[in-house]
């Protein structure tokens, strides 16, 4: 049969316990917040508008964390426990029929397959509804699972209103549920905030679905290490760590070589080709793409940028929303800041920074220069200490620079300035007005040099006072 299956994900609390200001399901796990993953799980059982997620305390920001995956939200005004989540969203789901699964957003490692099992289980099954638990060592803070004698589901009690008895039970409700919407939306009206928090559980549909004839299975959890939400900055430290040595692993096998594999950190976002060389400690993050046969060096960060193959990135560089072609050198110790666009074999050598630069094929900045707002054409070679002087105070300007224009060393370009192809600039100078075409420009004073002044001032008596 062909069941519609919907998804809820709650999304609406704040996460006391990560002792922040932001949004639990707005922290980030492996490069992408928590909501990011949970929703990308449910889009691979349910279609996008099939998947709703609760929204509540910074609501704008989390609709923002998952813009562009075609989900619904859902907002609970006021969270006033996780039943009440989903009596706020009773007009829009209860017409959908089918299953309804509900889980948290906090849950970033949950496999899909595991809730595919769960809803393949619920289907197969006359109970109305199936609940995930699982055999924890401690299971402090989770709903505990009461059974009868003969081991059916009588009900699940939070943690804050458990008696000593029943916490002392291992059986965790791990807040992972697959529910027949008919029943469930029959008797939701059925939930009360009797309890010491006063909220409306949804661990409370158990015992009522019950009452009312209706039998409810469980499904064990293998790995429930997987299913746990995270509480706090440890429990998200060790989701992260899961994410990135998946990452890796993943890479390793797919043809990419990665030297000291526990220090290297790439976010699940990104590609790389094979053959590439990721050197320890270095970062690559965002939506960054890399090409075969590239080298990222020892301790470089690269950012939503995407490089070609063959492209050598020696180490502590740092390269943020730009692109790298075939062949091209950057580093050490270089930084590519913002929106640059390197062609070609063209070098970007130490302490280089570049910012909405766009470095011509074979160009070469080797050392010690800062390239701001410029188009610097092929086979430019720029000496040490040039700095392009893009900001008048009020307003960014471009530079120009040419095919094969040599730039001296510790040459200033105030710009806006255009300097002609095979242009000289000599070394110190400042360039103020444009150049043409394969002229030399100088821009600095006249030295003068006095033949024995200073051995005569060493001669010179000194005068006491």
């Amino acid at each position: 049969m062909n069941i519609p299956v919907t998804v809820v994900i709650l999304a609406a609390g704040l996460g006391t316990r990560m002792k922040s200001r932001r949004a639990k399901v707005l922290h980030e796990a492996g490069g992408r917040a928590l909501i990011e993953h949970t929703v990308d799980t449910a889009l691979s059982l349910a279609e996008p508008d099939h998947v709703f997620v609760v929204v509540g305390h910074q609501a704008d920001q989390v609709k923002r964390a998952v813009e562009g995956r075609g989900v619904r939200f859902i907002r609970q005004t006021e969270q006033k426990g996780t039943g009440h989540a989903l009596i706020a969203g009773r007009e829009s789901l209860a017409p959908l029929g089918g299953l309804l699964v509900v889980y948290y957003g906090d849950c970033p490692l949950i496999p899909a397959a595991v809730l595919a099992s769960l809803i393949d289980h619920q289907k197969q099954s006359d109970a109305a509804g199936t609940l995930v638990s699982a055999e924890l060592e401690d299971p402090t803070g989770y709903g505990r699972v009461i059974r009868d004698a003969g081991g059916r589901v009588l009900a699940v009690v939070e943690q804050k209103a458990g008696t000593p008895e029943q916490l002392a039970i291992r059986e965790a409700n791990v807040g992972i549920y697959c529910f027949q919407a008919g029943p469930f939306w029959q008797h939701i009206g059925e939930l009360r905030p009797d309890n010491p928090a006063r909220e409306y559980y949804l661990t409370d549909m158990i015992e009522i679905l019950i009452r009312a004839g209706h039998k409810i299975d469980v499904f064990r959890a293998d790995n429930p290490a997987a299913l746990l939400g995270i509480n706090n900055r440890v429990e998200l430290a060790a989701a992260d760590r899961t994410f990135r040595e998946r990452k890796v692993r993943e890479l390793m096998l797919a043809g990419i070589t990665v030297e000291k594999p526990e220090t290297v950190s790439v976010d699940a976002t990104v590609v790389i080709g094979m053959d590439t060389v990721i050197e320890p400690f270095a970062q690559i993050l965002g939506k960054t793409k890399i090409g075969e046969a590239c080298r990222i060096g020892a301790c470089s960060i690269v950012r939503h940028s995407e490089l070609a193959d063959n492209v050598q990135v020696a180490p502590f560089t740092m390269i943020n929303t730009s692109r790298v072609a075939e062949g091209a050198h950057i580093g050490p110790y270089a930084r590519l800041r913002l929106e640059n666009d390197v062609a070609p074999g063209a070098h970007i050598g130490n302490f280089v920074e570049l910012k909405k630069t766009r470095m011509g094929a074979g160009a070469k900045a080797n050392h010690l220069a800062y390239l701001g707002d410029s188009v610097i054409g092929e086979g430019v070679n720029v000496g040490a200490g040039t700095i392009t002087c893009n900001y008048d105070g009020r307003a960014k300007h471009q530079t120009k620079i040419g095919k094969g224009v040599f730039v001296g060393s510790n040459a200033t370009l105030v710009a806006p300035v255009e300097i002609g192809d095979g242009a000289y600039l000599a070394a110190g100078s400042v360039i103020t007005d444009s150049v043409p075409a394969d002229a030399l420009a100088l821009g600095r004073a006249r030295q003068v040099t006095k033949p024995d002044w200073a051995r005569k001032r060493r001669e010179k008596p000194t005068t006491k006072a």
